[in-house]
């Protein structure tokens, strides 16, 4: 087996725990929030919409994330705060959340 075979089946088998892993957090999880940049699942989360003259700013701080990132050895973040002038998704996964984000 070829060393690049060998990186290749190491990279598949981290993306299935990672797969298996968000399987099994998913349900602990309120909202889904997602940036080009990766896709956290937290249970309380703040959105600021800072104007800028060409583009908006989104700043959202989020408590109790867990991240989609098969490099970090824990996934799991007390405290994360993103700043990104791309699309921002935030989905509610849990209707019991609806009106306890903060806006």
């Amino acid at each position: 087996m070829s060393h690049t075979e060998e990186l290749e089946e190491f990279d598949a088998e981290l993306e299935l725990r990672l797969k298996r892993e968000y399987s099994d957090v998913y349900p602990l999880f309120g909202y889904c929030v997602c940036t080009q940049e990766a896709t956290y699942l937290c249970n309380t989360f703040s959105r600021e919409i800072i104007p800028q003259a060409a583009y908006p700013l989104f700043h959202v701080v989020m408590d109790d994330v867990w991240v989609w990132d098969k490099s970090r050895p824990s996934r799991i973040i007390p405290r994360v705060e993103i700043y990104t002038t791309q699309d921002l998704t935030i989905e509610i996964l849990k209707s019991s959340n609806v009106g306890k984000a903060e806006e």
